[in-house]
């Protein structure tokens, strides 16, 4: 739970009969409660089979409530998404996970870009049952990407660093609608993702 102190919001979601609480410090010196809606896509298609596999995501998050004077209330967030950076296009790296529509468990870097150019990157773990993901990380310092096409005498790789909400913590619990048709067949590549997520100080 993030919690320095009392928290100002606490959201529950119920997903495949899961509840999850997701609650945001109130007067912590960093913190944000903002709605999250994207796309995840998957390869190889989750099934019913348990099987390895790898996920990027592209979404934003919106009408973000913050206790932090003059925070941004919107970004954008990318798991396995090309960025410019030092105008240099960069690749971030995609997420991998294991398991089926049924249950799973994941690992990766996201990037979310704020509003205001400010830059979170957060490394992160999830857990899922049938739909209802529950994911949690810590913010970290800086990641370095590898650069594409890099041209004669241009760096191979650079460097992208946190600037909000440094050493903080995530929580974040999303649903995914998976078609059970898909999952039976030839599997989900393509779902849309749409949940909660804080950002804050830890205890």
């Amino acid at each position: 739970m993030l919690s320095r102190f009392a928290s100002f919001a606490v959201t529950v979601i119920a997903a495949s009969g899961l509840l999850f609480a997701v609650a945001l410090p109130a007067a912590a010196q960093s913190g944000s409660l903002c709605a999250i809606n994207g796309t995840a896509n998957i390869t190889p298609g989750l099934s019913n089979t348990d099987q390895s596999f790898i996920f990027t995501f592209n979404g934003a998050l919106s009408t973000c409530q913050s206790n932090v004077a003059n925070a941004p209330t919107q970004a954008t967030v990318g798991i396995g998404q090309t960025i410019i950076v030092n105008g240099l296009l960069a690749q971030e790296p995609a997420a991998t996970g294991s398991g089926s529509c049924v249950t799973g468990s994941g690992a990766g870097i996201a990037f979310t870009s704020w509003a205001d150019g400010t830059m979170t990157i957060v490394s992160f773990t999830n857990q899922s049952v049938t739909g209802a993901v529950d994911l949690s990380g810590n913010v970290i310092d800086s990641v370095t990407l590898p650069v594409i096409n890099p041209q004669p005498g241009q760096p191979t790789t650079v460097n992208v660093a946190t600037t909000r909400y440094n050493g903080d913590q995530l929580q974040s619990v999303v649903a995914f609608q998976a078609d059970p048709q898909q999952c039976a067949g030839a599997g989900v590549t393509s779902a849309a993702v749409t949940g909660i997520a804080a950002v804050g100080a830890a205890q």
